[in-house]
């Protein structure tokens, strides 16, 4: 904690021990998903978070990925989940659909059950986009998850004195 001029802040905490981590990835553009999630998992265990801690689950799409997610939060088993995916622009208004919904659903998910969501799902207009950006977005949902579980540990334990 800081302080500027009598107010308190948290500042950020990116050590990842001992926290659990729960990792829904879409196998619909799988190869792209597994570069998400080498470069998330890396980012990770570089952070400090135990390979004991983290579980993955798989599901067929972006659509299905926040039902998988209120599920894990909803087991009371994790501080912080990752939604892990790529939705990439076709010819028709079904990218906007699952794109717009899955975001929708991602963060539904966090407010409903106060467990932090880093939403790595990218949505690009080719799939060189998704390529070029998948390890960037991997490393940056697990920096944002792990410290986002920590603020929000820490303002579960936050009293006023």
């Amino acid at each position: 904690m800081a302080y500027y001029d009598d107010i308190l802040e948290f500042e950020p905490d990116l050590d990842g021990e001992g926290l659990r981590v729960g990792i829904v990835m879409s196998r619909f553009n799988i190869d792209i998903g597994e570069g998400l999630l080498g470069a998330c998992t890396a980012e990770l265990k570089k952070l400090g978070v135990q390979d004991a801690d983290i579980l993955l689950v798989t599901v067929p799409g972006a659509l299905e990925i926040p039902a998988s997610l209120l599920k894990l939060a909803y087991s009371n088993q994790f501080d912080v989940l990752i939604a892990l995916g790529a939705v990439i622009r076709g010819e028709t208004y079904h990218f906007e659909v699952v794109a717009n919904e899955s975001a929708r659903g991602i963060m539904q998910v966090q407010l409903e059950t106060e467990i932090p969501v880093a939403n790595g799902v990218l949505t690009t207009d080719t799939e060189d986009q998704s390529i070029e950006r998948m390890s960037q977005k991997g490393m940056e949902a697990a920096r944002a998850a792990v410290e986002m579980g920590n603020l929000l540990i820490k303002l579960d334990e936050y009293s006023v004195d």
